[in-house]
């Protein structure tokens, strides 16, 4: 079993190490030695892939940001001229182009090797809700694999993708990536173009992506991102390369775990609870109550009623093609079981629910474990109904409120049964989401790699700074060529740090390694308008280093002074 990055991959094409249709044939090789593990609906094979790989070859390498990367796609998103089942063969149609989160990664240089099995209709947590067969955990086979994204997880998981997209309404994003050890990131509302994706809840619908590295989800989301304008429900946000919130808020004590490993997921939360509460971050501590309130909306409450909207009519006709625990799910939606005043009684309701949830999140990330346990799939299928309905405990609050949130690996509740944590943000906070992630993860080792071009670097003003914040020098550097450099006017003139998408150059900058614990600290020393981000740097690494706001590529009295390459070139 191989974990892919795309660095590595895109390492190995340089080098001419590996070619994309070897990648595509040992990937088409593996999906046919575990298609017992129901992976796939519409499995890998090279009929469909080759037009893909052909047209590699009128790709530019070096300017196509995905080039050769093998992804897989959920069955309720569109890739042109494969089916599209939603887990349902009577449903099935073949669409005749992409989604336009598939184009645009196929754009980019990526080729999509097969369409992932899923819970029916996007309706379940479990993914053992198809009749293509319940999708195995990728990590140990008895356990549930997570849904309704299952196959997207776990083709990830097994190393038969780089990375997977799913669909995530409830939290089908990131429960199948904490159950299989993988990053499950599900951005914020109408980031991500949702044209040419089966509806569960319309207004909830959001595509999600599973990877093994944060970087390689931060690129995706760069490329996916922005809006579409043939799709009602995108929307534009400002685009940031990365963030860090100033406060971290944990749920008060005590809390429910559930399932054969309930002990232990107990116990791996409170250690990850202590790693969190070391950062050098603001705490706050709240009751669940009102994320638990807009959770139950969703299955019990008429918001049901828009799953019933989008199949109903299907389900109505073709009831012996859906499952008895979908069609339990759908039904549950039908008009005479809720009135408008109901449903209207519920978005008043959840308006205030947001409110209050926009207060506590201000500048701030919430964190929860993604799942509260887990479950055999024997023990899913003695009570299909309780043990779904358990995994969305600390996920189905997440679109309802408006929120963006990204599940990460952490560590082991027991041996190769993976625990996961959730970081959810405010709607536009997808880079400061991201930026605890990376912190978190960085957290894992005594010190955060942290890059500065100006006046930190040693034998400048600043370096005192960085010393004071006990800092050690680690060595000379140059970023990837992507950035400018400006002078920025004040009473001391500084260097801007600016990420570009054309006109780019390498900078030349120091590394230094700073204990987490002095980041946050350091971080309020900084003046706008810079601030920490991540800087890609030559060798491919990407660490935390000073960053400026694009704007002021517009002000008057800034310089580009990029030609310099460096700030010791002109000081």
């Amino acid at each position: 079993m191989k974990s892919w990055t795309i660095t590595a991959l895109q390492e190995g094409y340089q080098t001419g190490e590996s070619h994309p249709r070897q990648v595509m044939e040992a990937i088409i090789k593996q999906a046919e030695a575990e298609k017992d593990k129901n992976i796939w609906i519409t499995a890998p094979d090279i009929s469909f892939i080759e037009p893909y790989l052909s047209n590699l070859e009128n790709i530019d390498q070096d300017t196509a940001p995905l080039w050769g990367i093998p992804f897989s796609v959920k069955d309720n998103i569109d890739v042109a001229g494969l089916p599209t089942t939603a887990g349902c063969q009577g449903y099935a149609y073949t669409p005749e182009t992409h989604a336009t989160v598939v184009q645009r990664l196929v754009d980019a240089g990526a080729v999509p090797v097969g369409k992932t099995n899923l819970d029916q209709f996007a309706t379940g947590l479990v993914g053992t809700r198809s009749p293509y067969g319940a999708t195995h955990n990728g990590l140990k086979s008895e356990l549930i694999s997570g849904g309704s994204s299952s196959g997207s997880a776990v083709s990830v998981a097994r190393g038969q993708a780089v990375f997977s997209l799913g669909t995530d309404t409830a939290g089908s994003g990131r429960v199948p990536a904490a159950l299989n050890g993988v990053i499950g990131f599900k951005p914020s509302l109408g980031a991500w173009p949702v044209k040419g994706v089966v509806p569960a809840c319309a207004s909830l619908d959001c595509v999600a992506v599973f990877a093994h590295q944060l970087s390689d989800v931060q690129l995706i989301h760069e490329i996916i991102q922005g809006e579409d304008k043939q799709d009602p429900w995108s929307k534009p946000y400002a685009k940031k390369a990365s963030g860090l919130p100033k406060k971290i808020v944990l749920p008060k004590q005590p809390f429910t775990f559930y399932g054969p490993y309930q002990e232990e997921y107990q116990t791996a939360w409170e250690k990850n609870v202590r790693q969190w509460e070391a950062l050098p971050f603001a705490k706050e501590y709240v009751e669940l109550d009102l994320f638990l309130e807009a959770a139950a909306i969703l299955y019990d409450g008429p918001w049901i009623a828009e799953r019933w909207a989008a199949v109903g009519d299907f389900v109505t006709n073709h009831t012996e093609e859906v499952l008895p625990e979908t069609k339990q799910v759908l039904t549950n939606g039908k008009p005479e079981n809720y009135s408008a005043a109901a449903l209207f009684q519920a978005m008043h309701r959840l308006k205030e629910l947001q409110l209050e949830v926009r207060k506590i999140l201000k500048d701030a990330v919430l964190v929860l474990p993604t799942c509260g346990g887990t479950w055999t799939r024997e023990q899913v299928a003695k009570d299909p109904i309780e043990t779904n309905s358990k995994m969305g405990l600390y996920t189905n609050h997440c679109n309802l409120l408006d929120l963006c949130a990204i599940a990460v690996p952490a560590g082991e509740a027991a041996d190769t049964v993976p625990f996961g944590l959730t970081i959810f943000g405010l709607a536009g906070q997808d880079a400061v989401i991201q930026g605890a992630a990376d912190l978190f993860q960085q957290q894992q080792s005594e010190f955060v790699e942290v890059a500065v071009c100006g006046l930190h670097m040693r034998g400048f003003p600043f370096e005192k700074q960085m010393k004071e914040h006990l800092a050690i020098f680690s060595e000379e550097a140059t970023t990837a060529p992507v950035y400018r450099m400006v002078r920025l006017s004040g009473n001391v003139e500084k260097p801007g740090l600016i990420r570009v998408r054309e006109n780019g150059e390498s900078i030349e900058l120091e590394v230094w390694k700073m204990p987490v614990d002095q980041l946050g600290a350091f971080a309020n020393s900084i003046p706008a308008p810079l601030g920490l981000g991540k800087v890609e740097l030559a060798d491919g690494r990407e660490v935390l280093g000073f960053l400026c706001e694009a704007y002021v590529q517009e002000l008057s009295d800034v310089e580009d002074i990029t030609q310099y390459k460096s700030w010791r070139s002109i000081s």
